[in-house]
């Protein structure tokens, strides 16, 4: 009985469709109005077990969804912008998508991906843009951090955010500037309590292990996102392991000597040849990140999106939708790549070519993949300690932002192999 309930609600949702009624949602620049919203509502069409179609590189990556009402009213109650279509229009658009000359892929998403994210609870001294902006999406999410990641937890989620964080135990390096703020002392103490509560004499040990447990994740078929100092330190970790690269003030004693011969570049999701940072009184982890190399001004920071073929390449194609080509630049901890320490089959997805910097890229590993985006606020240029949340009611249409909720997406897509 229940079975047939099931097929009833099934064919009553998709009546419409069958009569040649659809709902196309745009995502260019000029007619719609939210786009962030926009794909909180295709997220929300998937929780209801309905499918939809994503129209890789047609108006900014527009979505198809079946005409209903329930579906209408979420769109108009969250100021989404949409049309209603009629079977002969729609068959007009996909015939000019599937068309080889056009640079355009229609892409089924089937499931809306269960989402994780890694983070502290209170999360001083930074606020997070993905929690933001799956919040102001309506995405839901937990959120889980080294208990629930050494536990093997992850195993339960489809997709995982790494909240800005350190996975090195160096504390953010924050030494120098913050060494006697109340967060940070109060950080410090938490961060060591739990790793002992966990059975680990330091944090470094802790973290290590947690993104060695994080890797696993991926290689056995995970998604994970990170931005800021997330990815950088991550791979750090991941190259360092088994070597102390820690100073007596992070973890209570010496560092290993000449531990930079030590770092196994094998190990690594994204990058190589980097070298790390040995003062505790710089705020840098290493040779990766371009923030004290770039030179460039905020009104000509931007970084461009690269082109890549829709119907031989869906992956990064996917992940790059936008409604412009042209993305703000935006500093953090870890602003952005040295081209020359990526790996060379990990993808660049964005990037500022005449400085030689990659901003966001990703790659493969094992069953699994992997988005690394840098900078911190996307709609806050240069974030500080104390500054308060940006307010995304105010960045709609952000382009920014739509490549995080890109990201989002990407699992609920069904695959196809990658050809690049």
């Amino acid at each position: 009985m229940f079975k047939k309930l099931l097929l009833y609600a099934f064919l009553a949702l998709w009546a419409p469709m069958a009569m040649g009624q659809y709902l196309f949602v745009p995502m260019d620049a000029d007619t719609q109005n939210d786009h962030l919203k926009a794909y909180g509502v295709s997220y929300w069409v998937l929780s209801k077990g309905t499918k939809v179609k994503w129209l890789l590189n047609y108006r900014g990556g527009s979505f198809l969804m079946p005409n209903v009402d329930e579906i209408k009213k979420e769109l108009t109650v969250r100021g989404v912008s949409y049309e209603e279509m009629t079977e002969s229009e729609v068959s007009d658009i996909l015939a000019l998508i599937a068309s080889p000359s056009q640079n355009m892929q229609e892409v089924l998403l089937e499931k809306a991906p269960k989402i994780a994210v890694y983070t502290p609870t209170g999360k001083l001294p930074w606020d997070d843009a993905v929690t933001m902006v799956l919040t102001y999406a309506e995405i839901p999410y937990t959120k889980v951090y080294d208990e629930e990641v050494l536990a093997d937890e992850l195993l339960l989620y489809d997709w995982l955010h790494l909240h800005h964080e350190d996975f090195t135990g160096q504390y953010g390096k924050f030494y120098r500037s913050f060494k006697t703020a109340p967060w940070y002392i109060q950080e410090k103490k938490e961060a060591e309590e739990r790793a002992a509560k966990l059975g680990y004499d330091k944090v470094s040990e802790a973290k290590r292990d947690v993104a060695l447990k994080i890797r696993d994740y991926v290689v056995g078929g995970g998604f994970m996102f990170a931005m800021c100092s997330a990815t950088d330190s991550f791979d750090i970790a991941l190259a360092a392991e088994g070597v102390d690269i820690a100073e007596p003030m992070f973890d209570g004693d010496a560092s290993e000597a000449a531990y930079q011969t030590k770092i196994d570049y094998t190990k690594t999701f994204a990058f190589t040849d980097f070298t790390l940072e040995r003062s505790p009184n710089v705020y840098e982890f290493s040779s990766i990140d371009m923030t004290q190399k770039r030179g460039i001004k905020k009104e000509l920071d931007y970084f461009s999106l690269m082109d890549f073929s829709a119907k031989w390449d869906p992956i990064p194609t996917m992940l790059n939708q936008n409604h412009t080509s042209l993305v703000k630049g935006f500093m953090g901890q870890t602003t952005s790549y040295d081209r020359d320490e990526v790996k060379k089959n990990v993808l660049v997805l964005g990037e500022n070519r005449s400085n030689k910097e990659a901003k966001y890229i990703h790659g493969i590993r094992g069953k699994g993949f992997f988005t690394f985006y840098g900078g911190h606020d996307p709609e806050d240029y240069q974030h500080r300690v104390g500054d308060p949340p940006t307010e995304l009611s105010l960045h709609p249409n952000s382009p920014g932002y739509c490549l995080i909720l890109n990201n989002v997406l990407f699992p609920a897509a069904r695959k196809k192999k990658q050809k690049t």
